[in-house]
Parts: structure tokens; sequence; C-alpha cells
């Protein structure tokens, strides 16, 4: 009546559509995590390494590092 396929799709097309949409969150997940990453490896730094950072660069001066430094410890 309606074909060796059935009403349309047939049972292969069910699975051509669950593998996409399964390869698409993964795709969602991959980027997330990788942008989640990025986030949080910038925030793992201590303010002390930060101003170590500035001082080594000459944003800052001598006195101005040991100041600072002697506020944070």
């Amino acid at each position: 009546m309606y074909g060796h396929e059935g009403f349309g799709m047939g049972f292969g097309m069910t699975w051509f559509w669950i593998i996409g949409i399964a390869f698409l969150v993964l795709i969602i997940w991959l980027i997330t995590r990788s942008v989640n990453q990025n986030t949080t490896g910038s925030q793992s730094r201590s303010a002390l390494d930060i101003l170590k950072e500035r001082y080594a660069r000459g944003e800052i001066d001598r006195d101005e590092f040991e100041e600072k430094r002697s506020r944070l410890e």
C-alpha cells in the first residue's frame, strides 16, 4: 500500500535524526567546555601573581610593588 518504506521516513531516517541531534549536542558541549576553561584559567591566578607580572613588565616601580605586596601578604 505505501511501498517498502512504510509511512515515509522509515527506520533508517529516524537513526539519521538521532545521530544528527547527538552530534549537535556534542559540538555545543565541546564549545561550552572550551569557553569555561578559558574563563576559569584566568581566575585561578592570585593577586600576588598578577602583581609580580605587572612589576616584571615594568608597569609599576619597585616601591609600588613592595607597598602592594606587603598589603597582600
